[in-house]
């Protein structure tokens, strides 16, 4: 908006202003007194819509969400000293560490078949459960001390898994 424009606005303004003072003055004290009601019926609506309602609904979700981060605060405090209690494990020679993760292979049966490679080994799955899968790994993170490195499973339409895990053994990477 430039300097010309400014007073063509307050022009415009004031005559909007007298119109709807025109307007008021026009109407009977009765009907003014019903627009004052509606107005005030608005402008608490307002209120409650703008600012009450939206701080009453947080004041009664918050000891539910609380719990809730306080539960993911305590999890994450649990991943934490477990990994730093694995940090602290001293490593595994290779030698022990695959026949350990060799014989936690074995007892998968024939779901799953164990291909040593080095310091790494690939576990080849083939519908296998999530929860199998995650306790097996679970074991093999504790007693062999083999990490997960890389992985490639693909759901199958029965709700179990089928791919590759490699698996770093032996303080290898």
């Amino acid at each position: 908006m430039d300097a010309q424009d400014t007073p063509a606005a307050g022009a415009r303004w004031q005559a909007l202003r007298q119109s709807m003072a025109s307007a008021w003055g026009q109407r009977n004290p009765r009907e003014r007194q019903a627009l004052l009601l509606a107005g005030g019926v608005l402008a608490a609506y307002l209120l409650w819509a703008v600012a009450l309602a939206p701080a009453l609904r947080t004041v009664r979700t918050a000891p539910a969400r609380l719990e809730q981060l306080d539960s993911h605060l305590q999890a994450m405090q649990r991943l934490a000293a477990e990994a730093r209690e694995l940090r602290a494990t001293p490593a595994l020679p290779a030698d022990q560490a695959q026949s350990l993760l060799t014989a936690a292979a074995a007892r998968l049966g024939d779901k799953a078949r164990l291909l040593p490679q080095g310091s790494r080994a690939v576990l080849s799955v083939t519908a296998m459960p999530a929860d199998e899968l995650a306790a097996w790994l679970a074991e093999v993170r504790v007693s062999a001390r083999a990490r997960v490195i890389e992985s490639q499973l693909n759901r199958t339409p029965h709700g179990m898994y089928a791919g590759n895990v490699v698996l770093a053994v032996g303080g290898g990477s």
